[in-house]
């Protein structure tokens, strides 16, 4: 018997990706809604409790009403959106994240997916932080280069319509400080505090990549890159989906130029160290659509219904 899968909010980005990954497979039933009853509360709640796992492709406020719609205690469901993030009765859907993680994420009927921007942090920091080497105090800053799909359907549409001339150059935004990232950043990442982030969306579709900085006579313990990428290497060396790349390796740029889109189109992550005795930054990339977003979900869904892990998807 396939297992059954929903989709609520099947017309956005996140819920047409994820549509994408699932149509090719012979292990799943997708249960559709009619289009005018997409927003029926009784429709949605009879799709919701009859399939074994939901996606909640939807705002913050509507993935909450959505939940509070599930009646049994069977079905899994995976949120897209911010909602639940921090949440302790929700699993943070970041198998990678630190040990038992993976099991966590198998066993809840409750996960939420990380955010782009903060997945590529997270994945970054928190191996730092967990061996001793960086401090939960640390005053973290990092910003984060991505494609326009972030961005949703109205982005998209702006920036293929090719009309506007400012989009042509990479726009900073969220320079208030207040990204909504931030918080899962921090509780994820072991940190005391949300790091100073700056995102910037430039004129590509996807692919996105997260740089942090490091000052190595901050550190709890003395520390080189080479010791940072040993233990990058040491935290991710049985995971199929987060490569760290060689250490001064020329092939990790281009002629000195960084590829942000090196990961498209899988659901892998890389990470890269570059630096000196005085400098370090450490770059984390990914595909926003694959591993920051739709990817992500899907690899939770595998985990959760006890089928491998990369079912569907590209490593």
């Amino acid at each position: 018997m396939p297992f059954k899968i929903f989709v609520d909010g099947q017309e956005g980005t996140t819920g047409l990706r994820i549509f994408e990954y699932l149509s090719e497979r012979a292990d799943i039933e997708v249960l559709r809604i009619d289009e005018a009853a997409r927003k029926d509360p009784a429709a949605r709640r009879e799709l919701i409790n009859a399939s074994d796992v939901t996606f909640l492709c939807l705002p913050d406020t509507a993935s909450r009403e959505s939940v509070g719609l599930v009646d049994n205690d069977r079905t899994c469901v995976i949120d897209a959106s911010t909602a639940f993030r921090i949440d302790p009765d929700w699993a943070y859907g970041l198998p990678e994240l630190a040990r038992g993680q993976r099991e966590r994420v198998r066993d809840s009927k409750r996960i939420a997916v990380p955010g782009c921007h903060a997945s590529a942090l997270v994945l970054s920091v928190r191996p730092l932080v967990d061996a001793g080497l960086v401090a939960p105090e640390y005053a973290v800053s990092a910003y984060s280069l991505t494609g326009y799909s972030g961005g949703g359907k109205k982005m998209i549409a702006d920036y293929e319509a090719g009309v506007i001339p400012a989009l042509t150059s990479p726009r900073p935004y969220a320079l208030g400080l207040t990204h909504k990232h931030l918080p899962e950043m921090r509780h994820h990442g072991g940190l005391a505090r949300e790091p100073i982030f700056t995102p910037i969306v430039g004129n590509f579709l996807k692919g996105l990549s997260v740089t942090t900085y490091w000052h190595p006579e901050q550190f709890a313990k003395q520390a080189t890159p080479a010791d940072v990428h040993a233990c990058l290497t040491e935290h991710y060396a049985n995971e199929r989906f987060v490569r760290v790349m060689p250490l001064d390796d020329a092939a990790n740029l281009d002629n000195g130029f960084f590829d942000v889109q090196g990961c498209n189109d899988t659901n892998r992550v890389d990470l890269f160290v570059f630096g000196n005795a005085e400098r370090i930054v450490t770059i984390a990339r990914l595909d926003n659509l694959g591993k920051g977003a739709a990817g992500a979900a899907v690899q939770c869904m595998n985990l959760h219904l006890g089928v491998d892990e990369a079912t569907g998807l590209n490593v």
